[in-house]
């Protein structure tokens, strides 16, 4: 009888320990259900080319992706340059790869046919912004003027308005310009057709949006993926094109030689808007 349990007992141990998902987050997509629709051949698709049970995971913010991070709850997330900088400082997080963005570079427009002609024709008017702390549409065009020798606030009137909402403003002529990406221009060229607009200032491309792991992540498993990212990297951009919003990166390569020196550029953006990188701004 003894024995017997004893051999239960051994065959309950010698089973195999299912192994815990890989859990992924995106710091710009809210719920799960929308998760799903811009991810799910992704998740698919780098389950099959690592062998590992990849679980998507909602967070609410960027905010909820670090503390998600910190507690172990996440072990990727998927964020943009100026969401990069803070995380690292805040979670030390680990550079997987790079998700290349064509045509990704901050700018500032202006009505064609006003009286702004070039950055310096700024000084002492107002310049919008758009979502807060975001990359291409406040980050960057913020350090696009500063880069011409405009001091953010000091030289022109910074405002944060949505990005419509700004550009029925700069054709009624309450502001003078507008900083945006070069896609937010496309967009606008194609809501409001019997409007001239034009670009007087354009900024670098910007880095690169980048999937990062948690400092202590399962190293067999990471290197898994950073495998499948060298070797099936058409596979899996195809299957992250299979989403509606993740046509920003069509034409765009996964970069494997990516550094944390890549993204001073963003933490020079940071101060020149005034603020540091220990948290969001924002909030």
């Amino acid at each position: 009888m003894l024995r017997s349990a004893i051999a239960a007992a051994a065959m309950i141990f010698a089973l195999p320990v299912a192994a815990e998902p890989v859990r992924l987050a995106v710091t710009d997509i809210e719920g799960l259900e929308a998760l799903q629709q811009e991810f799910s051949a992704f998740e698919k698709a780098l389950e099959d080319t690592t062998g590992l049970d990849i679980e998507l995971f909602p967070v609410s913010s960027r905010t909820s992706a670090v503390e998600s991070m910190n507690q172990n709850k996440v072990d990727l997330v998927l964020t943009g340059p100026a969401e990069y900088v803070v995380m690292k400082e805040l979670t030390n997080a680990e550079i997987v790869v790079a998700w290349q963005r064509p045509n990704y570079f901050a700018q500032i427009v202006v009505m064609a046919e006003g009286e702004i002609d070039g950055p310096q024709d700024l000084k002492g008017k107002t310049v919008t912004f758009g979502s807060v702390g975001s990359t291409s549409q406040h980050l960057g065009p913020a350090q696009v003027l500063a880069d011409f020798g405009l001091a953010y606030g000091t030289d022109y009137t910074a405002q944060i308005i949505s990005r419509n909402v700004a550009i029925e403003a700069l054709i009624r002529g309450d502001v003078q310009a507008v900083g945006m990406n070069d896609g937010h221009l496309r967009r606008i060229r194609d809501a409001f057709p019997g409007e001239a607009f034009k670009v007087i200032a354009r900024g670098r491309d910007l880095p690169n949006d980048i999937l990062v792991a948690r400092p202590d992540m399962d190293r067999v498993a990471l290197e898994k993926i950073k495998t499948a990212f060298l070797e099936n990297s058409g596979t899996l951009m195809a299957a992250v094109l299979k989403g509606e919003d993740n046509q920003k990166y069509g034409g765009g390569f996964f970069l494997t030689g990516v550094n944390d020196e890549n993204y001073n550029y963003v933490r020079d953006m940071y101060q020149t808007i005034g603020v540091d990188t220990s948290s969001f701004v924002g909030d």
